[in-house]
């Protein structure tokens, strides 16, 4: 539940970029009780006494901050040998995962009262938040579940500023949806902006490599950064991709192309 981009026409080429973004939940995590899907509608596996002061529920929770290996739940979509895993686990079976690195940038706790805790977490892609509260219930060693959970926030595109179904579907009705539709550039606002000269926008129309020397007078002097992502323009300023600066080849080499968006 919670923040779902939808990506409409030839926007949808944006849906591989956007499950790369760095996503933020608000989660209940439910200390003193296990189960077989990680979240309180599962199987309840354990009960146990939440005997932790909140004091150490708290240095157990920030203690997952940064990098840490985390085992998938068999109850995900991941495959194993060509078959879900959740299709296996409905078979009763159990099988080995391989450990993933995942990252916690930031946990925001923002209520104690135990056995339950309020958290916002900030993580990378992959990362399984049920997972995370059933690590942290181990660490603590009453074991714990996930109770709730709410995307707050996909990359740039944030949970206030979502709309629901009923409402999307008024404003179709009212024939305003599409001035509530974002433009694709907008996704990639924290890029920097980059254009080509006049003379060298077929060069970017036909996806070509670009030179600094081919941009505008005002984007010559920039310093790029290797692996550094841009949003290019043509001379006109329409938005036409993504690029990426390669120290090596000293040029901008396209990542996707949006043209004709």
């Amino acid at each position: 539940m919670g923040v779902l981009p939808v990506c409409l026409g030839a926007g949808t080429k944006l849906c591989d970029l956007l499950t790369d973004r760095d996503k933020t939940y608000r989660a209940v995590l439910l200390l003193g009780q296990t189960t077989d899907t990680q979240d309180t509608s599962g199987t309840v596996l354990t009960t146990a006494e939440v005997t932790s002061s909140e004091h150490e529920v708290r240095a157990a929770i920030e203690g997952f901050t940064g990098d840490y290996d985390q085992i998938p739940p068999m109850y995900s979509a991941l495959k194993v040998q060509g078959k879900k895993l959740y299709e296996l686990a409905r078979e009763g079976k159990t099988v080995e995962r391989q450990a993933r690195r995942v990252h916690i940038s930031e946990i925001v706790i923002e209520e104690i009262a135990l056995p339950r805790v309020i958290m916002s977490v900030t993580c990378s892609k992959g990362t399984y938040i049920r997972t995370l509260c059933h690590d942290i219930g181990e660490k603590l060693g009453c074991g714990g579940c996930m109770e709730q959970l709410t995307r707050t926030r996909v990359g740039g595109f944030l949970l206030e500023e979502s709309m629901t179904l009923s409402q999307i579907e008024k404003l179709r009705d009212e024939d305003t949806l599409m001035e509530h539709v974002v433009a694709v550039d907008h996704v990639f606002e924290e890029h920097p902006a980059r254009y080509t000269k006049p003379v060298f926008d077929r060069l970017l129309y036909n996806g070509n490599p670009l030179l600094k020397e081919q941009l505008l007078s005002k984007e010559e002097t920039k310093t790029e950064q290797n692996g550094e992502k841009v949003r290019m323009y043509d001379s006109a300023g329409q938005f036409c991709g993504l690029y990426e600066y390669s120290v090596l080849k000293q040029r901008y080499q396209p990542v996707k192309m949006f043209l004709g968006i």
